[in-house]
C-alpha cells in the first residue's frame, strides 16, 4: 500500500512539472507575437532641406543661438543656411584683440630675433658686471687680508692688556686688603672704580698741563727764525 501512494505521488509531481514548462513555453511566444506585431508611429521630421534653428524661439537651445553655430550651419550648408556671411565677421574691436594675441604669443621672426639679441645682450652685461665685481673684489684682496691680520693682533693684543691690566688689579688688591679678593666681590670693584677714577684725573691735569705749556711757549717770527 505504501509502495502505490508512493508511485501515486510521483505521477502526480510529473504532471505538474510538465504543466510549468508548457506554461512557460507559451509564455515567451507570446511576448515575442506581441514585440513582433509593435508597430510605433514614424516621426515627423523634417530632413527636406537643412535644419536652421528658429532663434525667436524658447524652445531653441542657447547654444544654437551663438555665432559660433551660425559659422557651422554656414561651413555646412552654404548660402541655403540663410546666414549673411558678413554677420560672421569679427568686428574690429574683436580683430584688434586677435592681432595682439597673434603678437603675443606668434611673433614674426624679427621680433623673435630681436628678442633673442635683446636676451644676449642683457646675459652680456650681466656677465661683464659679475666679472667686473670679481676683478674689484680680488684687487682689494690684499688690502682686506692685511686689516684682517692687522685686527686680528689687535684683538691679540687688547685682550693680552686686559689680562695683564686684571692681574696688576688683583695684586694691587691683595697688597691692599692683604688677602686674596675676589675679583666680584663689592671691595675689589669699588676699588677699581677709585683706581679709575684716579686715572681720569691724572690724565686730565696731563692735558691742562700740556695746553698751559703750550700756550707760555714764545712764538719765534719767521723773519728771525731765517735770519
Amino acid at each position: 500500500m505504501a509502495a502505490s501512494m508512493l508511485c501515486r505521488r510521483t505521477a502526480v509531481l510529473q504532471r505538474i512539472s510538465s504543466l510549468k514548462t508548457i506554461l512557460s513555453a507559451n509564455s515567451h511566444i507570446g511576448f515575442l507575437l506581441q514585440t513582433a506585431s509593435y508597430n510605433p508611429k514614424p516621426l515627423k521630421l523634417n530632413i527636406s532641406g537643412p535644419y536652421i534653428p528658429d532663434k525667436d524661439s524658447e524652445k531653441t537651445p542657447e547654444w544654437q543661438k551663438t555665432t559660433r553655430f551660425d559659422k557651422k550651419l554656414f561651413g555646412r550648408y552654404g548660402s541655403a543656411s540663410g546666414i549673411d556671411p558678413a554677420s560672421l565677421w569679427p568686428s574690429g574691436e574683436q580683430l584688434d584683440k586677435m592681432i595682439e594675441e597673434e603678437k603675443q604669443w606668434h611673433p614674426t621672426l624679427e621680433v623673435m630675433l630681436e628678442n633673442v639679441a635683446a636676451k644676449e645682450k642683457q646675459e652680456t652685461e650681466k656677465r661683464l658686471a659679475k666679472e667686473k665685481l670679481i676683478a674689484a673684489n680680488m684687487a682689494k684682496m690684499p688690502k682686506l687680508v692685511a686689516d684682517w691680520r692687522r685686527e686680528k693682533r689687535e684683538t691679540k693684543q687688547k685682550l693680552k692688556d686686559e689680562k695683564a691690566q686684571r692681574a696688576k688689579l688683583l695684586a694691587e688688591a691683595r697688597e691692599r686688603f692683604g688677602y686674596a679678593v675676589d675679583p666680584r666681590s663689592p671691595k675689589f670693584l669699588e676699588m677699581v672704580a677709585e683706581i679709575e677714577k684716579e686715572n681720569k684725573k691724572k690724565q686730565k691735569l696731563m692735558k691742562r698741563r700740556l695746553k698751559e705749556e703750550q700756550t707760555a711757549a714764545p712764538i719765534t717770527p719767521p723773519a728771525a727764525a731765517a735770519s
